[in-house]
């Protein structure tokens, strides 16, 4: 067990409602032409699988895929769409939970790492991904570069979302590289909010680096984005794939 926080069953169940947009194929199409061609004719390995938003589609494309998930509540949201056969998880933390056999590909999306919230729990992610990883395979992970340049002096909280059905904003620890991110969502038509939280460790893409370097990887490659674009300066997020040696 790590320090991850674990997903609920209320939490779960109506996770897919709140990322129907992030789960269309519109969306995914870039995501999943990465993976796959990083993938290869060989198996991914899925950190933290969720509820399958990734996962699954990428297994319908034709690629194997293996999952590991802390939370049972997501894994059988998951369980719903695919069966164990076609898409084994394994129920434990990314960290140190291993499942047989290697990979071409070992893979961690939509900021989850930062669930780990300890950096030496981020560091046995990375051996914990190295370990799985065949010789030239590929680990890939999507991060946001914290938002600190949005910081004055004094103040704590940064919004990522201000919209009708949904309020977002993360506060910062700046001392212990913790963040909490709050939503207050609206679901219904009464005009009630209902406010949920959740911990995260933010790491910036050097820390990644040496992190993977520790591991025994080697960066391969930094995007801004999943259909390639360059990352720079002022990229909210990357995508970064370190390389096993050979």
């Amino acid at each position: 067990m790590t320090s991850s926080e674990l997903w609920s069953r209320e939490t779960a169940e109506r996770y897919d409602a709140g990322e129907a947009e992030r789960s269309s194929a519109a969306f995914l199409g870039p995501t999943l032409d990465f993976l796959a061609e990083l993938a290869g004719d060989g198996r991914a390995l899925e950190f933290a699988i969720g509820t399958g938003r990734v996962g699954v589609p990428l297994r319908e494309r034709g690629v194997p895929v293996v999952g590991i998930e802390l939370s049972e509540h997501m894994a059988a949201v998951l369980r719903r769409k695919i069966d164990e056969d076609r898409l084994p998880v394994a129920l434990g933390d990314m960290a140190t939970t291993t499942v047989p056999g290697e990979f071409s590909l070992v893979y961690l999306v939509y900021n989850t790492i930062t669930n780990l919230l300890t950096q030496d729990e981020q560091v046995e992610c990375f051996r914990n991904a190295a370990r799985h990883l065949s010789p030239g395979g590929r680990f890939v992970i999507e991060l946001g570069v914290p938002p600190l340049r949005f910081l004055p002096p004094g103040q704590i909280a940064v919004p990522f979302d201000v919209s009708d059905r949904h309020l977002g904003f993360d506060t910062f620890d700046l001392v212990e590289q913790i963040l909490v991110s709050h939503h207050f969502s609206r679901d219904g038509e009464d005009g009630r909010y209902r406010r949920t939280g959740s911990r995260h460790r933010y790491a910036w893409p050097a820390e990644l680096d040496l992190m993977a370097r520790i591991a025994g990887l080697e960066l391969d490659r930094r995007v801004a984005d999943w259909d390639g674009s360059p990352f720079a300066e002022d990229s909210p997020k990357h995508i970064s794939v370190w390389r096993k040696p050979s």
